[in-house]
């Protein structure tokens, strides 16, 4: 159980061993008189004490909506494939310094299968396919089929913990889905793109990232999960920047890129993880997650801020269509 965990906190109260709470001539101490209380333990996911949570949980949405902008930036000066590896590098690196640091504890033999998937979905597979996708996609674009990912992420998690979704869920899951798929197929003139089959599987990759993510923290804390995660992705991460920058054409670093590809890895893939997982932690997995309703609205408009991209009508009404479908979800789950 972790310190904040208990309700008497890192320092506890010392309580004697069996037998020691009687002295020598049968009386007890004056200091054992008063019982300690009891610890409580909090259920791993519910919300605990502190409004900090849901902050700490937008400020990583806010990181997230970043990412797609700073990734078209970094596409600038290097190909898909060394973005992706070079930026899972770079993050793997900043978190190796963190958790050696910080002393976070290496989590437990048990964990290291989840955090594998949590890495493979959230880390390796939803930058590279997300990548590959924004080179024929815009930000926008890709914006509004990512929207989705709480959809996705509500409908793995329901699988995987075997509840029977009501027909609300399903139906707002589905209409969600369908105003997706519609903008899809709209913005590509009759069908969906390799960019959007990219996007597609990136979607699911990353909600089993995400769910089984939000499961660890109720045993571990945020830093361990999205610290030793990135620290276990090294062995693919060395050889991966490599090959790619050997084999795969660039056009050299330029300003944008750098400055993209630095984002990604220490704004969304470390800082922006480590925010949301805390903030799941601290406010609850069901609350906190409610911040990543503006993460689509927050994405449209830095591409227009920032890469200067014109929206079409459709994106925007879409991303709010998706939203009102989450919230629907999300309060038929509840």
């Amino acid at each position: 159980m972790r310190d904040n965990d208990s309700a008497i906190g890192s320092q506890g109260v010392a309580v004697p061993p069996r037998g020691a709470d009687v002295d020598a001539k049968g009386a007890q101490p004056r200091h054992h008189l008063a019982a300690p209380a009891p610890a409580v333990r909090t259920a791993p996911g519910a919300p605990r004490a502190g409004g900090g949570g849901l902050l700490l949980a937008a400020l990583g949405v806010v990181c997230f909506s970043l990412t797609f902008p700073a990734t078209a930036w970094t596409l600038e000066g290097f190909g898909p494939w060394s973005a992706t590896f070079l930026r899972l590098l770079l993050a793997a690196v900043l978190a190796s310094v963190l958790v050696a640091v910080l002393r976070v504890p290496v989590p437990a033999r048990r964990h290291w299968p989840w955090l594998a998937v949590a890495a493979s979905g959230v880390m390796v597979g939803f930058p590279l396919l997300t990548t590959l996708a924004l080179q024929t996609s815009t930000t926008a674009h890709a914006a509004v089929v990512v929207g989705l990912l709480p959809l996705t992420t509500a409908l793995y998690s329901s699988l995987r913990t075997g509840a029977r979704p009501s027909r609300v869920f399903w139906g707002a899951a589905l209409a969600g889905a369908a105003a997706v798929i519609a903008f899809a197929v709209h913005e590509s003139g009759g069908a969906p793109t390799t960019g959007d089959l990219f996007l597609g599987v990136a979607l699911l990759l990353c909600a089993a990232g995400y769910a089984e993510g939000a499961r660890l923290v109720g045993e571990l804390t945020g830093t361990q999960v999205v610290g030793w995660a990135l620290v276990g992705c090294l062995p693919l991460a060395v050889p991966g920047a490599a090959v790619a920058l050997a084999l795969e054409p660039s056009g050299g670093p330029t300003v944008h890129a750098v400055l993209g590809l630095l984002w990604v890895a220490a704004g969304s893939q470390l800082l922006g993880l480590t925010l949301w997982y805390r903030g799941l932690s601290v406010a609850g997995v069901a609350r906190a997650s409610q911040t990543q309703l503006a993460q689509p609205l927050l994405t449209l408009g830095w591409s227009v801020l920032l890469l200067g991209e014109e929206l079409s009508a459709a994106a925007p009404l879409t991303a709010v269509a998706v939203l009102v479908c989450i919230a629907v979800v999300r309060r038929s789950r509840t």
